[in-house]
């Protein structure tokens, strides 16, 4: 067994504190160089409410993280989330800490009564935390055709929802919806 599969057996998910910013921002930048995705982190994190930030530690160190955000469907009374984003460490992918991070906060949402959390992101990923293709609900922007797929949700209850769905203000900007 390799060194870091046995320091994953020490996977720990904890919710994210202010403390965490510099070193999700390392990570951020090297999992995504192409992307700049600290300014809508910052933004979700600094106004807080209605997100849900966790943090994956292998022995104390910080390798991934990701964000849930409390959003609405129009029209609708039921709790959603918005999924993303999410990142882990370059040395640490491909070794179950995004999926673990994200089973966790999809217990959590459930367990908060949230009934669809959504994300636009790689359906072969996805597909294997449940995530399936959406087309009752529709994202904040239109996607460019060749993202269409990646448009998802994953029911956490029985509710059926119809109409777009509204975000807060740091996901509302076009081009975090274009490629």
């Amino acid at each position: 067994m390799a060194d870091s599969d046995q320091r994953l057996r020490h996977l720990d998910i904890r919710e994210g504190t202010p403390d965490d910013f510099q070193t999700l921002a390392r990570i951020y930048r090297e999992a995504f160089p192409e992307e700049d995705l600290l300014p809508l982190v910052r933004a979700l994190l600094q106004d807080g409410s209605g997100v849900l930030s966790l943090v994956a530690t292998v022995l104390s160190t910080v390798v991934g993280h990701v964000i849930f955000t409390s959003c609405r469907v129009t029209g609708q009374a039921d709790k959603v989330a918005l999924l993303g984003p999410l990142a882990v460490a370059p040395d640490w992918q491909r070794r179950g800490i995004g999926t673990a991070l994200t089973h966790q906060g999809l217990d959590r949402l459930e367990r908060a009564s949230v009934s669809r959390v959504f994300v636009l992101g790689d359906p072969g990923y996805y597909s294997r935390a449940g995530f399936a293709p959406e087309t009752h609900v529709t994202p904040p922007y239109p996607l460019p055709e060749e993202w269409r797929t990646g448009w998802q949700s994953l029911r956490l209850s029985e509710t059926e929802l119809e109409g777009a769905l509204e975000v807060p203000a740091p996901w509302r900007r076009a081009a975090l919806w274009l490629p």
